[in-house]
């Protein structure tokens, strides 16, 4: 279990603040129209999962409701895992 934990950490892809803010300027919280700050009942996500090969940047990514975030990373955890499995 400590190696998969390790082979995430380094198979993971770093996120970058500076592209969320670039986001968050181009596409305001569709609750508050604010292009800074929190936007309450949303996440800025990845449209391609981060460790399923997509990139982070502007064009991947997009709000998504919370509630909606948390199942899709569920799903987006399995990618990660069949990457580890693959590397080795």
């Amino acid at each position: 279990m400590i190696l998969l934990l390790i082979l995430s950490a380094l198979l993971s892809t770093p996120r970058s603040s500076t592209v969320r803010r670039q986001f968050q300027r181009l596409h305001p919280c569709p609750v508050t129209g604010s292009t800074h700050g929190p936007c309450p009942g949303y996440v800025v996500d990845h449209l391609v999962a981060l460790r399923c090969g997509g990139r982070d940047a502007v064009e991947n990514m997009r709000w998504e409701p919370v509630a909606q975030a948390k199942r899709e990373d569920r799903e987006e955890r399995k990618c990660g895992y069949a990457r580890l499995i693959s590397a080795n």
